[in-house]
């Protein structure tokens, strides 16, 4: 019933509102963490409503994923087979794709920034900045701003450039992101607010210069667990918990959630060993033990689930990818099983290559990852999507992109909406919930 009702909601919502300012909808509460899809309505990179349907927005950012697996990749040492190419000619940015208000300095300045669980990093393009948008974080407005020694150990963390011999200067450090881009920054410091709750000296990256179109435009905010990231630093405060609800695509006015610390965050949840790579430590791998389509558990080879420190193998879940990325192997058979139970004619269409005709969503067979301690039943709105007329429907899932020596397998955010993600890293669980985080 309660579902129901949230969706005459919507349906309402989505006649009246177009006809009202863009921020009159959207939530300035400071108490409130919440999370707004890159392009919905209350996101300042908002597309015009109904410029292009959400379909074709999706179907564009992930024909943009590779860029996102081969810079995950070299994050666990493996390199491209190629370069990934730049993607250029339309106005979807290369970058993550859900974004929460946070506020830098002392007065506070407001700043849209990504979430991304696969970085350790907080960084904001900083006045005077080469090749940043417009909106920039202004250190000389702030009294608690101060720039940090490259020899304080932070600098090595961030692998800061040499220092001089002779004295002590500026942490300056570059950093590559998203695949095709790279930017040069100096390590600082600043009071952080997020919410009602404030991080002071919180270690960021004041970029000055940027290179390529994947760095946000507004800042990142890094939900890794590497020493830099915000649950290191913000240990005493939030004791290693957060959790998200993402918002579906289609909900263009709608909002999900962050949640910091161990209070409020829900009890009756199912949970699965998080596991740790020492050689990459930001990364939140889980234990993938099999998948079902289904009532067919389809064979997959122990090795190609098996997490590996030595060479990164294993499986993650991730922020900032589309769609659910597994090693060719792996969605060769869970790809082939499930075009044998629909019986349709198949079809490609960008990143998706199961495509079909279906009026409605029973054709298609439900697919469940199997994981240490705990099962995922993917809502069928995390298993496929639709076109704008409702006929056309595509697997949401793809292979590793072929120019990538990828062997993860990356749970992307298409298939974490609605669902409450639990990541306790002082227990080393992860716990996924239903909810609607509309």
């Amino acid at each position: 019933m309660a579902l129901k009702i949230a969706f005459l909601l919507f349906f309402i919502i989505s006649i009246v509102l177009p006809t009202r300012n863009a921020f009159e909808i959207c939530s300035t509460d400071d108490s409130d963490l919440s999370i707004v899809h890159i392009y919905g309505k209350c996101s300042p990179f908002a597309l015009p409503h109904k410029q292009e349907t959400w379909f074709d927005t999706v179907v564009k950012m992930a024909n943009e994923d590779p860029g996102r697996v081969a810079y995950l990749s070299t994050l666990i040492g493996q390199k491209s087979k190629t370069s990934v190419p730049v993607a250029s000619g339309h106005q979807v940015l290369n970058t993550g794709n859900y974004v929460v208000r946070a506020k830098l300095g002392t007065p506070g300045q407001l700043m849209y920034m990504v979430l991304d669980t696969s970085n350790d990093g907080t960084w904001v393009p900083c006045s005077g900045c080469t090749g940043c948008p417009t909106t920039l974080f202004l250190p000389a407005n702030s009294s608690t701003f101060g720039s940090m020694d490259c020899k304080m150990p932070q600098c090595t963390q961030v692998k800061g450039l040499s220092c001089p011999t002779s004295d002590s200067s500026p942490c300056l450090f570059n950093q590559s992101y998203g695949g095709d881009s790279s930017f040069a920054a100096t390590l600082s410091q600043d009071s952080l607010r997020l919410a009602l709750d404030v991080v002071p000296n919180y270690a960021f990256g004041c970029i000055n210069a940027v290179s390529g179109g994947a760095v946000p435009p507004q800042g990142l905010l890094g939900l890794g667990r590497g020493p830099m990231s915000l649950l290191s630093q913000s240990r005493s405060l939030y004791s290693g918990v957060f959790s998200y609800c993402l918002p579906s695509f289609k909900s263009y006015y709608f909002s999900g959630s962050l949640k910091l610390g161990p209070t409020g965050q829900p009890t009756k949840i199912k949970t699965t060993l998080l596991l740790r790579n020492p050689h990459r430590p930001s990364l939140y791998y889980v234990n993938l033990t099999g998948i079902t389509v289904g009532k067919v558990l389809v064979p997959i080879a122990p090795e190609l689930l098996a997490f590996d420190p030595n060479t990164g193998a294993g499986t993650i879940i991730d922020s900032g990818t589309v769609i659910t990325r597994f090693v060719e192997p792996i969605y060769s058979v869970v790809r082939d099983e499930f075009r044998k139970q629909i019986g349709r004619t198949i079809s490609s269409l960008g990143a998706f290559d199961t495509c079909f005709i279906a009026k409605n969503e029973a054709i298609a067979p439900t697919i469940t990852l199997h994981f240490t301690e705990m099962d995922l039943k993917l809502p069928m709105e995390n298993t496929l999507i639709h076109s704008s007329a409702g006929s056309l429907a595509c697997l949401s899932m793809a292979a590793a992109p072929s120019n990538v020596n990828s062997v993860l397998n990356i749970i992307a955010n298409l298939q974490q909406q609605n669902l409450r993600i639990l990541f306790d890293v002082a227990n080393s669980r992860l716990g996924i919930a239903r909810e609607l985080c509309n």
